[in-house]
């Protein structure tokens, strides 16, 4: 079942499940952010991993990428080449319930310029922030702006509480508070 406003903000100010948290929506000239009917849109910070010029070299989601990124801290807006993929970082830090597992989907504001946000689901008790796959798939540069949103959080409750959580396997990505490459 999808959680309502009710709920996440409930979880949110009791149970430290967002931090920050913003109960409302905000737009005010922004690309909204915050609760939402069923969710939340979380905003994207200003720190970035921008894919060097890699020559020729071939990404390999068994090595370590970070040599082939730089980091980027901008003030405002960052623009994405044509074609071309950046990491990001939400300003949110979650914590998810050991009965919940989210799923994530770009703003559509930016799926209409092209860009598409990956985000993998946030398993029972992983937290952190989060890692986000920022991809431009048009043909021109796009900009995409810090402190504002770039995806909603849909919140699923389960009928029974996992057997095994994140936490309990200790995933390689639990309590990440930077920008992370994949790793094995």
């Amino acid at each position: 079942m999808v959680k309502n406003d009710k709920w996440i903000k409930k979880m949110a100010l009791e149970h430290k499940m967002i931090e920050p948290f913003e109960a409302g929506q905000v737009r005010d000239g922004k690309i909204s952010f915050g609760t939402s009917s069923y969710g939340y849109d979380m905003r994207l910070s200003n720190e970035f991993m921008i894919m060097k010029n890699a020559g020729g070299k071939i990404l390999d989601p068994k090595t370590s990428a970070d040599a082939l990124f730089e980091k980027v801290t901008v003030d405002g807006h960052i623009v994405i080449a044509p074609n071309s993929i950046i990491l990001g970082k939400t300003v949110e830090y979650f914590r998810i319930p050991r009965d919940v597992v989210t799923i994530a989907f770009g703003k559509s504001t930016y799926a209409r310029c092209g860009i598409f946000v990956n985000v993998t689901p946030f398993e029972p008790e992983w937290e952190g922030f989060v890692t986000l796959s920022i991809a431009n798939t048009s043909s021109s540069a796009v900009k995409v702006y810090a402190n504002e949103g770039i995806a909603q959080v849909l919140f699923l409750g389960a009928s029974e509480t996992c057997e095994v959580s994140y936490a309990d396997r200790k995933g390689k990505y639990q309590a990440q508070k930077a920008i992370t490459s994949a790793k094995i």
